[in-house]
Formats: C-alpha cells, structure tokens, sequence
C-alpha cells in the first residue's frame, strides 16, 4: 500500500480530523442506484473534489497520479465565495477558520509612485452580499483538507502514468504496461492533459500567453518590523500594483505569518511547472524603480518559484463522442491568475458532476449526464476564462492614455466606495472586482444550486425524474 500522507505542519491534525468527523452527507443522502467504476485521472484539486463528491454519490472511485508522492506545492491562492461555499457545505468552515486570512479589501497601486488607485471592500461584505466569506490560503492546505476528504472515497494510485486511453471499451493503459477498465474516465490531468487529446481527437498543446510568474512566500516577522510593510500584515487586504507589462499581487496567508508575493513579467524562457525554481536576482531585476514597498518585499525573497502561464482557447467538447470519457478543471478550462477563479473553477467541476451522477438509475444515462453536466459549466468556466483574459491587458498598460483612463475608471469606484462621490454605474469598471454585477454571477454561484435547478427544469423531464433520497450514512 503506498503512502498517501501530505505533509503539512501548520495544519493542526486534531483539526482536521475534527473537521473530517463532521463531514456532512452530501444530496440529502442520495445515491445512484447503479454504482460506477470511475477513473479519475489527476490528484490536483479539480481530481480531489470530483472524488469525494463522487464517492458521496456512491461510486467506486480511482484515481490515477503521475507523482510518486504527494506534497507540498504552490503558493497562495484565493478561496472566493463560490468556492468556500461548498467547502463549508462539505464540514470544513471550523478548518478554514483557522488556516486562512479573510481579506479586508482589495487594493491596486500605481507601479511608480504607490499611490492607490483603486479600493474595493471585502470582509465581511463577500458573505452579507453573496453568502460565504472569501479567504486566501496556501495551495498546500486547500489541497490537504480536500485530500483528507476524499481519501475515505478513493482508492489513490501514485506513480501511475496513463500513457494511452482506449475511449470505446474505456480503458487507461499506465507506464507500467497496466491496463486498467473502467465505466467512465474523469481527466482531471491539468493543462498538458492526455486525456483532452483523446476527447478532441489528436494533438492539442496549449499556447504560452507572453507572461510568467515568479511566486514567492515570506514569513511576515520582518515585515512587522518594518514601518513601510507593517500595514501590509495589519489590515489585510489583497494588494496589487500595475506597471507596464508587469504586476505584483500581495496577500497575507497561513494566520498571517507568511506573505504571498506573486509577481508577473514577460515571459522569458520559463517552463511549464509549478515547482521550477528561478533567480530571486533576475526576479528583482523585472521590478527596479517600483514603490518601496515592492523593492522591500522583494529584498526578503530568497527563493522564488517560476512559472510560465499557458492558455487555451475554450474546446468544442468536454465529452468524448463514445460518452465515457469527460474532461475537468485546467484539462478543458486552464485559468490564468488574473482573476483568482482557477481553483474555483476546477471544483465547481467536481461538485456540479457528482451531484448530476447521484442521480444515476441506469448505465445508459451516462452520456446523457455528461452532457448536463458540460451544458451547466461550459458558459460559466468559459466566461471566466475572458474576464481573466481582461485583467492581463488591463493590468499591463503602458503609462499614458490607456493607463490614465483605467486608473480614473478605478479611481471613481474608489471614491464612491469610501463614500466620498456617487457612482451610479459599477458595470464595466475596470476593477472588475468593483462590478456589481460581475460579483454576483461569480460570486454568488451555487454549484449544487445550478445542478436542482437544472434537474426540474430540464432533468426530469430527460430522465423521467429522480430516485428518492436513501437514508443518511
């Protein structure tokens, strides 16, 4: 039996095992009345979520990782309200609590000057608006408490390749020479997927955007010391700057003793990898002449992380034409960073498929609920993919008209959030995070919501109604 343990020392592990004590019966108790075979390709967290919520639904699940242990990787990340809301519906409210930072505000700087330009109140508005709070967090402890509820629901295979997959029978053929069968193929196998290739039928690469990103974790006891980046420890907030061609994006992480730096730059010869080491030097060298507390920050960076950010366009299918294979998180949507919707996006996935397969009363609806389920999140995720897309021009201008016209766009949403004007028009801002109207379709989405909604309105009448709820586990 292979190790399956994740290391993670601020993670409290009297915690989680409270935590994995409470977790809550998902669907009222339903489960489908035939109970698939599933091989899920991928332990990231689109692959976890798409576990647990299956094996909740009552299948037999697998799941297939390259690596030959699972570790500590990334940096932080954003947890928005469509995604803690699930993972507060999945018992984890006391857990996070505990592990993350809840932002105050969102805050954008001149890149020169530091001057604040635009300022959008979070806190406890994000739950009061869009019920759930928005949290920042390492990738690592986000990835271990879905781990931690999943593993009861899974068989993990580590170091196990999938070098081919037959789509008819379906079947995955690993390195090893193993072919293993199987009722219904998740890839959950990120941006260089495999499996997509199979869906769509021949090659498929993803394109470098221009951009990479240096990531970098600090540990915030020297900030403390220091009076220019006290403030940044004291009043969290999600803290941006924008300069040509190039940002920085701040947050405090892990109860505030560590600091989140991630900063983007042209990309120049980066690879494809979250776990690819650059040059702290060459990463200072993309930001000489930014504000001081840039140039502050980045003097305590010792090590930083590179990553070039790859993009694709949205895909025609999520689902192999033989209806047994389907496609999940960065293997049909990769996300770029710029609106903090990746992780979100890839267990939204998870949710919004196993509620669909706790429907399941025969083996012939499975192309059928595919379907559902690529109709319920194609729009959405592809959505999501342009309005991150705009951030990377937005973010980027050059100084001059372009510039001036977004920070005075920003400026005057600012302006009205600290009660000192009237704006009678948030849509179209080009903070995107002062738009009302795009906070509430993002933020406000219910992944199992969507599913009932769907389920009356078209589902039934599909699949001639629903099995009725067994009893609680």
């Amino acid at each position: 039996m292979q190790d399956n343990s994740l290391p993670l020392k601020p993670l409290a592990t009297s915690m989680v095992e409270d935590a994995m004590k409470k977790i809550e019966v998902l669907y009222d108790g339903r489960k489908a009345k035939v109970a698939l075979d599933i091989v899920i390709v991928g332990c990231g967290l689109g692959g976890l979520a798409a576990a647990f919520c299956l094996g909740q639904a009552g299948h037999k699940i697998t799941v297939l990782e390259s690596a030959p242990a699972i570790g500590e990787v990334g940096a932080g990340i954003q947890t928005t309200p469509n995604l803690t809301r699930l993972l507060i519906r999945w018992g984890l409210d006391a857990v996070l609590k505990e592990i993350t930072v809840e932002p105050e505000a969102l805050a954008f700087h001149r890149w020169s000057t530091g001057e604040r330009v635009a300022y959008t109140r979070w806190g406890d508005r994000m739950e009061r608006d869009h019920g759930s709070p928005y949290y920042h967090i390492h990738r690592a402890d986000l990835h271990k408490i879905l781990f931690d509820l999943a593993t009861p629901y899974m068989d993990l295979r580590l170091n196990s390749r999938v070098i081919a997959v037959d789509p008819t029978i379906p079947t995955v053929t690993l390195m090893s020479g193993e072919v293993i069968k199987t009722d219904l193929i998740v890839g959950a196998d990120g941006i260089k997927s495999l499996v997509r290739e199979v869906v769509v039928g021949g090659p498929d690469k993803p394109v470098p955007t221009g951009d990479a990103a240096y990531r970098a974790i600090i540990s915030t006891e020297s900030m403390l010391k220091d009076p220019l980046l006290k403030p940044l420890v004291d009043t969290p907030e999600m803290c941006g700057w924008m300069g040509p061609d190039k940002h920085v994006m701040a947050y405090n992480i892990r109860g505030k003793k560590e600091y989140n730096i991630v900063m983007i730059h042209p990309d120049d010869g980066s690879v494809e990898s979250w776990s690819a080491e650059g040059s702290a030097d060459t990463m200072r060298s993309y930001f000489v002449g930014w504000e001081p507390r840039v140039t502050k920050l980045l003097g305590f960076v010792k090590t930083a992380l590179q990553w070039k950010l790859m993009d694709r366009a949205p895909l025609d299918t999520w689902v192999h034409p033989e209806g047994k294979i389907v496609l999940l998180g960065d293997a049909c949507h990769p996300m770029l960073p710029y609106r903090a919707q990746g992780s979100a996006m890839a267990i939204e996935d998870g949710a919004v498929i196993g509620n669909l397969f706790s429907r399941l009363t025969d083996r012939s609806q499975v192309p059928a609920l595919l379907q559902a389920y690529q109709s319920l999140r194609y729009p959405r995720a592809s959505a999501t993919q342009s309005s991150a897309r705009l951030n990377q021009k937005i973010f980027h201008y050059h100084d001059g008209p372009e510039q001036e016209a977004r920070d005075t766009s920003m400026k005057a949403a600012m302006l009205a959030e600290l009660g000192q004007a009237r704006l009678d028009q948030t849509e179209g801002n080009a903070n995107q995070w002062a738009d009302k109207t795009k906070n509430f379709v993002q933020f406000s989405y219910d992944a199992d919501l969507e599913v009932e909604k769907w389920w009356k309105e078209q589902g039934e009448k599909i699949f001639g109604g629903e099995s009725e709820p067994t009893s609680k586990m």
